[in-house]
Formats: structure tokens, sequence, C-alpha cells
């Protein structure tokens, strides 16, 4: 496992703001949040009053094979004392992860066949996937490319001459999809270029944006990121991942609006996940909150067997099962679609409800 180091970025001068506590996310940036991520299991433990004699063993196993990473911002969303808090669990290493069980893989989604050259992955037929870094803001326990090489994808200049060449000469592609790691956990003058860089290219008609930072620091929905996407000619899709509607604060609507009001199309993806969103009190909960707060459900993916994370797996069938008891209780708009990726399918696999 490459080990991602954290970013370092030097923070904007704040003190233009009203007087608050320093030591409060709401006034710091975006860029100093990150850099001041709880990255160990003891510090996680110790955050949440729970005892380490009792957690931290499991939990440094698990670290030692992929690091922990966690925002305070939604740190600030977990209940204090509760080991089973649906957030918590999304981030706690835990003994299972050493665990080795067959069919559980490094690359569950075979993506090192899909790479068309660095940086870029062509799965679909008009969708085409830049990884602009391995950097996250979060460590999800879940995450299907938790053993993803990112060193080996890491993009220079002469890489984005060679990125923007292949998207010019593949007039089917109308859509980039920016991804990673998170690409917004890239600086915004960096993300800018990209963008001028995407913008050039004639087919191209939409930029999707797949990030979590908006959910686990939305700080990041500053001026710089507005400003570029204002001013870019294509569509804007921010696709946003969120499981448990307790990830969604005043904060975090409030920057889901910010992006509203630049023109942002705002979607949401989940994955079923044991312990965490697998009962249909929950996912109903989840959708009402998402378009409440101005977020369209999108998908709600069956669990990708990444090894390491087989104690998240929640069956097909029960998956189908909770879908089918939204249905009953949701507008059909409201209900995500369940499907799954499928290595070497054209697009994601449906899974049959009724």
């Amino acid at each position: 496992m490459i080990q991602r180091t954290p970013v370092r970025i030097e923070a904007r001068d704040t003190s233009h703001l009203p007087d608050k506590d320093p030591g409060t996310p709401e006034n710091q940036s975006w860029q100093t949040i990150l850099s001041r991520s709880v990255s160990s299991p003891e510090q996680l433990l110790e955050r949440l009053n729970l005892p380490a004699e009792r957690w931290f063993e499991g939990a440094q196993n698990g670290h030692d094979l992929f690091p922990v990473r966690v925002p305070e911002p939604f740190i600030q969303r977990m209940e204090p004392g509760n080991p089973n808090d649906p957030l918590l669990r999304q981030v706690l290493p835990v003994a299972d992860e050493t665990i080795e069980l067959s069919g559980f893989v490094r690359d569950p989604l075979e993506e090192n066949t899909a790479i068309q050259t660095t940086g870029l992955i062509r799965k679909y037929h008009s969708r085409a996937l830049l990884m602009v870094t391995g950097q996250c803001a979060i460590n999800c326990r879940y995450c299907f490319r938790r053993h993803f090489p990112y060193n080996d994808h890491k993009l220079s200049r002469e890489d984005r001459d060679l990125v923007i060449n292949a998207l010019n000469s593949s007039p089917e592609i109308n859509e980039v999809i920016l991804s990673g790691g998170d690409p917004l956990a890239v600086n915004d003058r960096l993300l800018s270029q990209w963008v001028d860089l995407l913008d050039s290219v004639p087919n191209l008609k939409r930029l999707r944006i797949h990030s979590r930072l908006p959910v686990v620091i939305p700080q990041r929905v500053c001026d710089d990121m507005l400003a570029w996407l204002n001013r870019t000619r294509l569509q804007k899709v921010l696709v946003v991942h969120v499981n448990h509607p307790a990830e969604i604060d005043q904060p975090t609507r409030d920057a889901f609006q910010r992006l509203k009001q630049a023109g942002v199309t705002l979607l949401n993806q989940s994955v079923i996940l044991k312990g965490v969103n697998d009962n249909a009190a929950t996912l109903t909960e989840l959708s009402e909150t998402l378009f409440d707060a101005g977020v369209l459900p999108y998908y709600l993916h069956a669990f990708d067997p990444v090894a390491g994370a087989h104690h998240f797996d929640v069956s097909d069938h029960r998956a189908a099962t909770l879908v089918r008891k939204m249905l009953e209780t949701l507008p059909g708009f409201l209900v995500p679609k369940l499907v799954r990726e499928v290595p070497g399918e054209s697009s994601k696999t449906p899974i049959p409800v009724i």
C-alpha cells in the first residue's frame, strides 16, 4: 500500500475575518482544516472519548494498511462515546481489515486495464475519467481505490498535454469526470488551469466533478473555486458522496447553495454499507435530507468487493429489498438507482428491485 502524504498548502490571510475562536473550523481556510485533519487512530479515539484500550489495537492494525484521515468538521457531526456512530464507522479502522477473504481484491473494478494514458481512464464510450490527484480529504475505509497505485499516475506538464491530445482525438467523448483521490483536494490555481485546458477541447460539453470535500469540509466551496466554476463554458455537475443523513449540517447546506447559485447541478451517490445505512428508514431520511439541501439522489452503489473492507458488505438481495421499501414511501425522483459497477461493462449495471 502506497502511503498518501498530507497536502501542505499555505493558509490564506484570515485577518479580515470576524473575531472568532481560532480553533474552530469556521474561522479557518479549507487548506488549514485539511492540513490539521486527524491522522492517527489514537487521535480519533481520544477526540471521541472512546477507550483506547478497547479499540486501539485493531484500529492501529487497520491504520497500518490504510492510514486514518478525518477532518474536524466531519468529526464534529459524530456522537462522542458511541463506537457505532454511522459516521465514525466509515473512517475508524478495525481489526477485520487485516483479514484476507476470497473474492475481496485490491482492484475490484479492474481499473488498471482501463488506463488510456497517465491519469486518464476510459471505461465508457462518451465519458473519460481524469484522476487529477491521489489525495483525499477523508480516507473512507470502504474505498474501492484504497489500494490504487496513485504514485504511478502523477500528472506532469507533459502528461497534461497527452491528456488533452487524447481528448481532442476522441470526438465521441463529450464529458470529463474529475476524480482521484478527490479532485477538490487540489488547489484552485491548478484546477483553474485544468478547466481552461478542458474548455479548449471542442467536443466536450460537460464537466463532472466527483468529490466528498464539500461534505467533509464545507469551507472548500470558497470564492476561488466559484470563480473558475463560473468562468467555464462547460455544463457543470458535482456529484457529492453522502452515505448518512447525519453528514449534512448547516455549513454543508450553505456550501450546496453557493454551488447551485454558480449554476452547478448537484447529485449524490451513496454506497450501501453494513452498519452505516443498511436500513430503509436511514436511506429514506437520506434522500429527503439531500433533496431538502438541494441535492438529487442519483446512485446507490452496491458494495465493491475491495480487500480490507469485507465487513461493510451488503448482499444485492438485501440492498434491493431496502430500495423496494423506499419506493413505497418516496416519490420516484427521490429513489436513487441501485447499481453495481461490473468491470468491462459499457455502463453501470442496474440491480433489479421489483
